[in-house]
């Protein structure tokens, strides 16, 4: 095809090449969480490196509710935000539904992007109408340790082959102290994912399928471990606003289940004086009896383009950017996973000057099975909603497990018939 052709078709679908000439643009990036996230100026600055005539710039939504205020800044059509970081499944669906969204099937034809080096992850954001985002970040969940904590106690570091119950029992064990000296054995933060998800990894259910009789014994195991006060209570936790990072930095607890994505934000904590846990390590996420070690619970992060985004041009050569190779490398040298994980992105994180250099914890990041929390299902935003309340009544104590699970049972049943 002639190129000008080829650039006149481009044009005409609301994208041009991304070596195409433009005047200074400056475009923004929504996001969470700046200031504790490693990669983001990392990429900013090679990516600007690589495009001098665009500028960019950030919004910072905040963890918490991020979706929700995302929904908001993009309803109406009066946002500004160009580039849309995604966080999770449920916003993704609501994206989608909106029509808040670039589809970018065409533009990933055009540009020739390899979606097979992604390891079915586009596959995984793909629905009937197509895709709408680009998978940049792909974590898998471990368990963080102080390590200087466990030798104080005298207590054998986590391996990569523990069970949950195993975990349960270490925590219990490793809780001391009253007070301002209270050390907790262990610590599951807010989110309904860190206690419903290792009842997934059997690979026999899944969060969308209107049957949750399945999670009763993971509401047992932490309930349990909030009731012999090895772990931070959930509405203490929830009242304060506590980030998962505090009680770590502050060495207030000696294991953390935690996604990969906060390896590099603790490398750069210790580097800066800021963490306390100096001395820590990573081993595989705990594991359920049964089911092979090395098996943990996966997410996805993609980026896509506002629909209402004046600069679209720009804002895919940014998506094309931190999705694609040079970016995924940049993302690595700060101690992140990024979507594309070859051996050598492997190698420059665990490399990397400060990530904890024992053999359990090189060999942590390697799996051998993910599970999605949440599949594809453009319902999913409304079962969210649901389980989250359900999840928030039970951790409270407002609502027994047997009665929450009904709720849940019942409610999302109602959503997938309509």
């Amino acid at each position: 095809m002639n190129r000008f052709v080829k650039a006149a078709l481009m044009l005409t679908a609301g994208f041009m090449p991304l070596s195409a000439h433009a005047e200074q643009v400056t475009i923004n990036w929504a996001l969470w969480d700046w200031d504790a996230t490693a990669y983001y100026k990392p990429v900013i600055e090679a990516f600007e490196a690589k495009y001098p005539d665009i500028k960019v710039e950030h919004t910072d939504l905040g963890s918490t509710d991020y979706s929700t205020m995302l929904m908001t800044q993009l309803s109406g059509g009066g946002s500004d935000l160009d580039v849309v970081q995604i966080k999770d499944i449920p916003g993704y669906a609501n994206l989608m539904k909106s029509n808040s969204l670039v589809e970018l099937s065409d533009f990933i034809k055009e540009q020739g992007i390899d979606t097979d080096a992604f390891g079915g992850l586009i596959e995984e954001l793909t629905v009937k109408s197509g895709t709408y985002g680009m998978p940049f970040r792909s974590d898998v969940w471990i368990l963080y340790y102080n390590k200087g904590l466990f030798d104080k106690a005298g207590v054998e570091y986590p391996t990569n082959d523990m069970t949950w119950t195993e975990y349960a029992d270490l925590a219990r064990k490793m809780t001391s102290g009253m007070g301002a000296k209270k050390v907790y054995g262990g610590h599951f933060h807010t989110w309904r994912s860190t206690v419903q998800m290792p009842c997934i990894l059997d690979g026999k259910h899944s969060l969308d399928g209107g049957d949750y009789d399945f999670l009763k014994p993971c509401y047992e195991r932490v309930l349990g471990l909030q009731e012999d006060k090895a772990i931070r209570s959930y509405a203490s936790l929830k009242t304060s606003g506590t980030h998962y990072s505090g009680p770590f930095y502050n060495a207030e607890i000696a294991t953390l289940p935690m996604g990969s994505w906060f390896i590099g934000t603790q490398i750069a904590k210790v580097a800066s004086g800021e963490s306390l846990a100096k001395d820590w390590g990573i081993a595989s996420y705990p594991h359920p009896e049964g089911v092979a070690a090395g098996t943990t619970a996966a997410t996805i992060t993609s980026v896509g383009v506002s629909a209402n985004s004046k600069h679209k041009d720009a804002a895919l050569k940014f998506v094309d950017f931190i999705s694609g190779p040079e970016g995924a490398k940049v993302i690595a040298q700060t101690g992140t996973l990024p979507a594309l994980k070859t051996d050598e992105v492997l190698s420059v994180i665990t490399s990397k000057e400060g990530f904890p250099q024992d053999a359990t914890s090189k060999a942590a990041l390697k799996t051998v099975k993910g599970y999605l929390e949440m599949p594809v299902n453009l319902k999913a935003a409304k079962i969210e909603v649901v389980l989250n309340r359900a999840h928030d009544s039970i951790m409270t104590d407002n609502i027994s497990i047997d009665d929450g699970i009904k709720e849940m049972n019942e409610e999302v049943q109602a959503i997938l018939a309509e």
